[in-house]
């Protein structure tokens, strides 16, 4: 589905421009025409397949989808591949954006994803002066916003994790759910980080020595980028061993609850023996047992039981037992 089509020259915009109009903009001096799409069926890639002269293994990632971040060249024009992340409730989803970038084009192809960039448009044509780099600029400003839009992500993260932490350590909840919770927790992690790790590469690659045409003026902007994947890849692992860590402590404190049943289990086997002991010696009916014929021999044995009982409750008591 087409969302936009606008051509613009020295900066500012000329108009919104029919699709068979493309070519003819192009050949415009000092003009570039920028085109996003959302879930393009493949006859809209092949329409601008041949506006833009795209590559076909380029046109072909992008209608398939599923592909890894990535930053690949064809001649004077770039291919990149950034991934989309967005919390729906504590679900982590995660879309694709395809952007075609040569010296006179961009076009982005958004799938999966539920946040379009009318802002990042509205925003580049705010500053014409900046916007009249070309097509860099608006590579940069894509992929700005893609970036920007993770930061919220990670607090979230590592609110949930501090949350969490407090549940183990404040004896609040099952233990099994704090340890389902952190496992929910990772692999949300896993899936930010499986979007970080390989831009950071790709983006790397538009800044410092050898850089493709369309980057070279806009080299500090994509540099800016690279350290906010940085940033937020550094706090990523921060969270991973955190959880990681959180884990081991959780489990530790299953360990350690058991342990201290066993305890009051072994300990009150332990006084429930000594009556069965008790009862079992002067149970046995031989004629001749001291105290059989005693009158007061029931009471003191039952005392015995009991007191001997009593001095062990006192004794694992005070051991912390029980």
């Amino acid at each position: 589905m087409l969302i936009n089509c606008v051509a613009y020259q020295e900066g500012k915009k000329l108009s919104d421009i029919p699709v068979e109009d493309i070519s003819e903009y192009l050949k415009q001096p000092d003009c570039f025409v920028w085109v996003a799409l959302r879930d393009p069926e493949p006859a809209e890639l092949a329409t601008m397949q041949e506006e833009f002269n795209l590559h076909e293994l380029a046109v072909e990632d992008a209608s398939r989808g599923h592909q890894r971040p990535k930053l690949e060249e064809y001649g004077d024009s770039v291919f990149a591949v950034v991934h989309t992340v967005n919390l729906n409730g504590d679900e982590m989803c995660s879309g694709e954006v395809a952007i075609f970038a040569g010296s006179n084009y961009v076009l982005s192809v958004r799938r999966d994803s539920s946040e379009g960039f009318l802002g990042v448009r509205a925003r580049t044509e705010r500053d014409p002066h900046l916007l009249k780099m070309g097509s860099g600029f608006v590579l940069y400003a894509l992929m700005d916003a893609v970036v920007d839009r993770y930061f919220p992500i990670v607090d979230k993260l590592e609110s949930d994790l501090e949350s969490i932490e407090d549940r183990i350590f404040g004896g609040q909840g099952a233990q099994r759910d704090n340890i389902e919770h952190l496992y929910d927790l990772k692999r949300n992690t896993l899936v930010l980080r499986h979007a970080v790790i390989p831009l950071m590469d790709a983006v790397g690659r538009l800044h410092g020595g050898r850089v493709p045409m369309i980057a070279c003026n806009t080299q500090e902007y994509f540099r800016d980028v690279h350290d906010h994947l940085l940033r937020i890849s550094g706090r990523l692992d921060t969270i991973r061993d955190t959880i990681a860590t959180a884990i081991q402590v959780t489990l530790s404190m299953v360990t350690i609850e058991e342990n201290d049943i066993n305890k009051k289990l072994a300990a009150y086997a332990a006084i429930f023996a000594v009556f069965t002991a008790f009862a079992g010696i002067w149970g046995m009916n031989f004629e001749f047992m001291p105290e059989l014929k005693w009158k007061y021999g029931y009471p003191t044995a039952v005392g015995i039981m009991f007191g001997a009982g009593g001095y062990l409750y006192y004794r694992f008591k005070k051991s912390g037992w029980l």
